[in-house]
């Protein structure tokens, strides 16, 4: 429940809600391809092309914020991998 309302409150004060930053993400992926179980899903072509294409998931990993929480807690590699799934079913083409 805490991370949720975490969630908003870090959307609500985000600088830009329009705007992505691309090196910040790219940064933050970087980060992530160093373990094992993120390179997994990264390497898998379904999943991967949600990391280029998909803005819910580049929202996501713009977060500096998201990403430590998911370098240090296997509950939200947990959830971010049940968003990517779900991210699929809503939008196939990665759209």
């Amino acid at each position: 429940m805490l991370y949720f309302i975490f969630e908003i409150l870090t959307d609500a004060f985000s600088v830009s809600t329009t705007t992505l930053h691309t090196r910040k993400i790219d940064r933050n992926i970087e980060r992530l391809q160093q373990y094992d179980w993120f390179k997994d899903i990264y390497h898998d072509d379904q999943y991967r092309r949600l990391f280029f294409a998909n803005r819910h998931v580049r929202k996501f990993l713009e977060s500096n914020v998201r990403v430590n929480r998911m370098i240090k807690k296997k509950q939200v590699q947990e959830r971010f991998i049940y968003f990517l799934s779900k991210q699929l079913k809503n939008h196939p083409r990665s759209s």
